[in-house]
């Protein structure tokens, strides 16, 4: 690989998850695991029925673009899943009194009909569809039209993952429980329902080394902008020494309560989590400079369109981090598509870039 030429920066911004951190053993597992667990658990399908979520269909999704968080990709894998499974729609879905009532009632739902969803079916299926997503904008409201268009209908009944952790959102209390394990109950002050194991972000690692985060401090101010939650965010944080490196962290949370307040003063329900600019802006702005020469290391779709996006006039260079994986060349077409201005594969690229 031809090595990138230097050029100034003044700020370096990093994404987290599959840049700073190898996340292929944390949050990749935890989305195939909760999968696997609601099929089972909600929906009452038999283990040995259940075809594996890879982290090749993990990618492939993610690299469709427009998913938030992985709580709404694990929500749009779902609805893949559901919509060959055999199982109808289910309209609507009823009140319930607590979130230990849903998986009781979808069970019962379920146990009327016939399903069949077997390796083969998603093998043949899957990849086909993911291309498509990309031409219907990615994300969980791509799923949705993706399915309309093909199908005419919908299978949100089946999937609960909208509301609270605590009332409705199945989804992300199984993620969180099985990401988190015992954090779970120190994060939420909630007893877990679906999980009682060592959680995912222990099999996490760090990517780029500190000795190549001190000699890049040295050079640029960095900072990170994430779309965890400021919970997991600060304990990956503390778990690699990584505080004394960056001097802006934006997160999840600080989106959501941008969208907030402009929600309070607008009315307006927007987003505010990549792709959109605003994390990436709030890192930059934090740094205290007046037009600074800056760049965005990132590994999804998503990251690109961020950096390309500032709204502001100082350019942000988009930069693609494509790590060992098997699929690289697949993975920086799609990154270079998206706009990256270069691609890297090595830590050590990143301090031969930085002149």
């Amino acid at each position: 690989m031809k090595h990138p030429s230097p050029f100034p920066l003044d700020i370096l911004v990093f994404d987290m998850d599959g840049v700073l951190i190898d996340v292929s053993e944390s949050y990749r597992k935890t989305i195939a695991k909760t999968v696997q667990i609601y099929l089972e658990t909600c929906l009452g399908f038999k283990r040995r029925l259940v075809p594996l979520i890879t982290g090749e269909y993990i990618s492939s999704f993610k690299m469709a673009g427009g998913y938030n968080n992985d709580w709404d990709l694990t929500s749009g894998l779902l609805l893949f899943l559901l919509s060959i499974s055999g199982l109808p729609p289910l309209r609507g879905q009823t009140s319930f009194a607590s979130i230990e009532e849903i998986p009781q009632y979808l069970r019962e739902q379920s146990s009327r009909f016939s399903w069949s969803l077997t390796k083969q079916t998603l093998q043949e299926r899957f990849f086909c569809f993911a291309e498509e997503l990309k031409s219907c904008g990615g994300g969980l409201k791509g799923v949705r039209l993706l399915l309309h268009k093909t199908r005419r209908v919908s299978w949100d009944g089946w999937v609960c993952h909208s509301g609270e952790i605590d009332t409705m959102n199945v989804i992300k209390r199984i993620f969180q429980e099985r990401y988190l394990g015992q954090q779970f109950v120190r994060c939420y002050s909630l007893r877990p329902l679906f999980y009682h194991g060592r959680g995912d972000y222990l099999q996490e690692r760090l990517l780029i080394p500190r000795r190549i985060l001190a000699s890049l401090r040295r050079k640029a101010k960095l900072g990170i902008a994430s779309g965890r939650p400021r919970f997991e965010a600060e304990l990956a944080l503390r778990r690699f020494k990584l505080k004394p490196y960056f001097g802006s962290v934006v997160t999840l949370d600080e989106c959501q309560r941008e969208e907030d307040r402009i929600l309070q003063r607008t009315g307006k329900k927007v987003k505010r989590t990549k792709p959109h600019p605003y994390p990436l802006l709030r890192v930059i702005k934090e740094m205290g400079f007046l037009h600074p020469r800056s760049a965005y290391v990132g590994d999804v779709v998503d990251d690109m369109q961020a950096a390309r996006n500032p709204g502001r006039k100082d350019p942000v260079v988009p930069i693609g981090f494509v790590f060992r994986s098997g699929k690289e060349k697949s993975l920086a077409d799609s990154l270079r598509k998206a706009g990256a201005h270069l691609i890297i594969q090595q830590p050590e690229d990143l301090l031969r870039l930085v002149s």
